[in-house]
């Protein structure tokens, strides 16, 4: 079988600066990365998270280390670069996986306020 490693994006926004805030954003961000991709974390090569200045309850990487399966996966945690007027209490990914060359299309999770960012990845979910 032929495998291909591929770079998945995703990104979402926090309500506030709270521990709570936090994991339910990365929670369900995560969630749909795995749902949309029928992705299992063994096949995760690593995962880089970026967080704007305004979010530092608590780092989005060691609250995907406590899912499931995900605990050997390598992960880091990265401050976004600060633009003037860039979109406020984000949290985006950049996940490397490796995956069989006929894996269907990567589906990239733009969710919540970070739809804007990416319009055309994003993803309809309930009223977010």
């Amino acid at each position: 079988m032929e495998w291909r490693v591929r770079a998945i994006r995703g990104a979402t926004t926090a309500s506030e600066n709270t521990v709570e805030a936090m994991r339910e954003v990365v929670t369900e961000l995560l969630d749909e990365l795995e749902k949309r991709n029928q992705l299992h974390p063994d096949e995760i090569i690593s995962a880089t998270f970026s967080v704007t200045r305004d979010l530092d309850a608590v780092f989005p990487a060691a609250i995907a280390r406590s899912r499931p399966e995900w605990d050997n996966v390598p992960l880091l945690d990265v401050q976004q670069m600060h633009v003037e007027g860039g979109l406020e209490r984000c949290i985006r990914f950049l996940i490397h996986v490796n995956l069989p060359a006929s894996h269907p299309p990567i589906h990239h999770p733009y969710l919540r306020g970070a739809k804007t960012l990416r319009p055309d990845w994003a993803l309809v979910i309930g009223n977010r």
